[in-house]
């Protein structure tokens, strides 16, 4: 039963950083974040921070490079939530 648990979890770290690519892929395509919310965003690498060091305690390997995985999806809306918003200010 530790098995099968162990390979659901595996297979959970991996898909939540893959469930942030749909919003990315839309994020670029649209090349407009107004209807993003930054504090969710930011909230998210928080979270993915916190147990990226979990990890690192834990010598947990997967959880380690599936969060990291998930840290660099989110990151990177959150930096394309900043850059098209400051480049809405700037009127471009």
């Amino acid at each position: 039963m530790y098995d099968i648990i162990e390979v659901a979890t595996s297979i959970a770290l991996f898909a939540n950083a893959f469930f942030f690519l749909p919003q990315l892929l839309m994020l670029i395509k649209a090349k407009n974040a107004k209807n993003l919310s930054l504090l969710t965003f930011m909230g998210f690498n928080i979270i993915q921070v916190f147990f990226i060091i979990h990890g690192i305690i834990q010598h947990d390997l997967i959880l380690i490079l599936g969060y990291i995985l998930a840290l660099s999806m989110c990151g990177s809306i959150t930096y394309l939530i900043l850059y098209y918003r400051h480049r809405e200010q700037k009127g471009g």
